[in-house]
């Protein structure tokens, strides 16, 4: 005699059979009605799938929960099975999710006698929309699952309504497919359960990626492809900076702000790919994407000390100076040994080479200033050359004394940037011939460090101030004391220390804008 339990599988299926044609129809009713109350929603909708579930997968779930002891014939069975028709509807993001649950509620507004809702353009679609959602399943994670039925004559057909993302959906298949139909793995095992928690934690950081992708892409209303690229880079910036904060979190317990040096990062990553073009931006970023997504499934050891694979090689002497500083920081000071970790992490590769590129790429983005190549105006190539390495070793020796990490942010490269414009604009106004920037130089200098300093509101010694009023005031130039500075000397006397602007605001040049140079 047969087992009772293939009887009751064969009958299923029977009955599965006899029931195919209807159960499409209403299965195409069902997504035809989701489709059109969706269409046209901005909240993320894509498009919705359906399936009247399969003779393998029916004969598969019987087995799995032991239906054949729990009913006693196929029609008990069919009335009480919730998926025999499936419905899914798609949408972009997991936050599009609870905006499309919304719009349905909204949608089902009318209630019958036993508490179902549904509309009155089509009746026989009816939801349970009381219960909580999203639920909470067995794996700890959360789903929009609505039961639903149809009725269709004297029938009800139940159906299973689903809204799923696109990285959800995803997951699903991993879950379903690898984990819930093979029996090789277990789901109880806490290994497995581990993976499957760190799958999910990944796809949910996609997810949010993406999110921030499409939200950034809606809002390039402009054609202008610098401020395209500037957007991009933004928001880059801030997946690194999600990424690394989580881990810093999970690891450490706290978190600390980094957010600029993101920035930093972000521009030295576009700007050393040779990104010049759009596309260019583009392929830069999905390979940077792909990266981080990698990061983003590895440990990170916030404690270990950095190393290089060889001796760093730098000739330059700017690079040299600044380099200095930054090897001795590096594992010293939290800010700068994070820095570079995570540019290490990024760009995969040799360390050593990695540091020696980032400091090339910061000497570039001063020597790089359009107004050095003002300088070949008044002066020779060699002349040029002298001026432009005499101001970055002093740009040089400021990084020494600011040491700090904020030297490198993007706003002050910019205000030092202005600062060099600045200083240019004063030799043109003020130095006619090499021979008379060779006796003034230590002047301009002067300058150029205090406002340098200023755009750090860094304090300067009065000593150092009051050297360079005597210089000032033997110089033959066309720099001069501001008026009442004599008394204000006397003031000097009382005071070890002064800032940068304040003592900026003690001399004036001729020929130029004050305010322009103070500000």
């Amino acid at each position: 005699m047969e087992l009772r339990m293939f009887h009751f599988i064969d009958k299923s299926l029977a009955h599965l059979r006899d029931l195919e044609e209807d159960l499409e129809n209403v299965c195409k009713e069902i997504e035809v009605y989701f489709e059109e109350t969706l269409e046209g929603e901005n909240g993320g909708f894509l498009n919705v799938n359906s399936r009247v579930k399969s003779p393998k997968s029916l004969k598969e779930k019987i087995i799995r929960n032991n239906y054949y002891k729990k009913y006693e014939s196929s029609e008990e069975l069919f009335e009480n099975l919730s998926d025999l028709i499936g419905i899914r509807i798609e949408c972009r993001f997991i936050e599009d999710e609870n905006n499309i649950y919304e719009k349905i509620k909204k949608n089902f507004h009318e209630k019958d006698e036993n508490g179902y809702y549904y509309n009155k353009i089509n009746e026989n679609i009816k939801l349970e929309l009381t219960g909580e959602q999203p639920q909470q399943q067995r794996n700890g994670f959360e789903i929009f699952r609505i039961d639903g039925f149809y009725e269709y004559g004297e029938r009800k057909f139940n159906f299973e309504l689903q809204i799923k993302s696109l990285v959800n959906i995803f997951w699903g298949e991993i879950e379903h497919k690898v984990i819930y139909k093979n029996n090789n793995y277990m789901l109880e095992d806490s290994f497995f359960r581990n993976i499957m928690g760190s799958i999910k934690k990944n796809l949910s950081m996609i997810d949010n990626q993406l999110l921030l992708i499409y939200k950034q892409v809606n809002q390039l209303n402009t054609i202008d492809p610098n401020i395209r690229k500037s957007q991009l880079e933004t928001m880059m910036a801030k997946i690194i900076y999600d990424i690394f904060s989580t881990k810093m979190r999970n690891y450490m317990g706290l978190v600390v702000d980094f957010r600029r040096s993101c920035d930093v990062i972000m521009k030295y990553i576009f700007r050393t790919n040779n990104a010049e073009n759009l596309e260019d931006y583009n392929q830069t970023l999905l390979k940077t994407l792909s990266r981080l997504n990698e990061i983003g499934k590895n440990e990170m050891d916030f404690t270990k000390k950095i190393e290089f694979e060889r001796h760093i090689c730098i000739e330059d002497e700017f690079c040299g100076i600044i380099g200095d500083v930054m090897l001795n920081s590096i594992n010293d000071d939290f800010q700068w040994n994070l820095f570079f970790k995570m540019i290490f992490e990024i760009e995969l590769g040799n360390n050593a080479e990695d540091f020696e590129n980032f400091i090339a790429y910061f000497k570039g983005r001063f020597y790089n200033n359009k107004s050095f190549a003002k300088l070949h105006f008044l002066f020779e190539e060699d002349q040029v050359e002298n001026i432009a390495n005499s101001i970055m070793k002093e740009l040089a020796n400021c990084f020494v004394e600011i040491d700090s990490i904020s030297f490198i942010y993007e706003e002050n490269i910019e205000n030092i940037n202005g600062v060099i414009d600045n200083v240019i604009k004063i030799i043109f106004a003020n130095v006619n011939s090499f021979e008379e920037w060779e006796k003034s130089k230590d002047i301009y200098l002067d300058f150029f460090r205090f406002k340098v300093f200023s755009v750090f509101d860094y304090k300067v010694g009065v000593e150092n101030v009051k050297g360079f009023i005597e210089r000032v005031k033997n110089s033959s130039g066309r720099i001069q004391v501001s008026e009442g500075i004599l008394k204000y000397i006397d003031k000097l006397e009382l005071l070890s220390e002064i800032t940068a602007k304040d003592a900026l605001q003690l001399i004036k040049l001729s020929n130029i804008n004050e305010n322009a140079l103070i500000k």
